[in-house]
This record gives C-alpha cells, sequence and structure tokens, in this order.
C-alpha cells in the first residue's frame, strides 16, 4: 500500500467527515444537482462549500436574537424514543 492510511484519507477528504441525512425542499434539491452536473463536481462538493461559505460570514445582528427559554418538570413523554428519528419525526407531526 503506498502512502498511510492517514495520507490517503486527507487526499480523499473522509478524515474527520461524517454522513448525514437532510431533508431539503425538492426544487432545491434538484437545483443542486443539476449545478454541480454543469459544474462537474460531486453533489457533496457544492453542498460542502455552500455550508463553508455560510459559515464563513460573521453573524448580523438579526442573527444574535435573545431567545427565552422556559424550563418545565415532566421529562420526556413515555411514548417518545429519542434514538429513533422516524419516531420522533412521527410523534412531532402527530
Amino acid at each position: 500500500m503506498q502512502g498511510s492510511l492517514r495520507e490517503y484519507s486527507q487526499r480523499d477528504g473522509n478524515i474527520g467527515s461524517m454522513k448525514t441525512t437532510i431533508n431539503l425542499p425538492d426544487e432545491l434539491l434538484n437545483a443542486a444537482k443539476k449545478a454541480a452536473a454543469q459544474q462537474g463536481r460531486p453533489l457533496k462538493a457544492l453542498v460542502e462549500e455552500g455550508l463553508r461559505i455560510v459559515l464563513s460570514q460573521p453573524p448580523t445582528k438579526t442573527d444574535l436574537r435573545r431567545v427565552r427559554l422556559i424550563a418545565v418538570s415532566g421529562g420526556l413523554p413515555d411514548d417518545l424514543d429519542l434514538s429513533n428519528r422516524e419516531q420522533m419525526l412521527d410523534w412531532i407531526n402527530r
């Protein structure tokens, strides 16, 4: 094997990356796929670049709104399993 696993991972961008799922509006995803194809690069690269651009910008005054937190006693409902994403979405959408 040429080079170390670390060199291979860094070259291919796999060091410190994680797989995740996001829900996007169909029209936004379709536009992003089209733009990535026109630029000849993977959708992942387009999304990553967009996130880096947005996150590199300093927050605006409207981004720094004060939020009032309300604490209540009781804990989680018995029928809500936080380890099950599908069940959480079903519970929220009831």
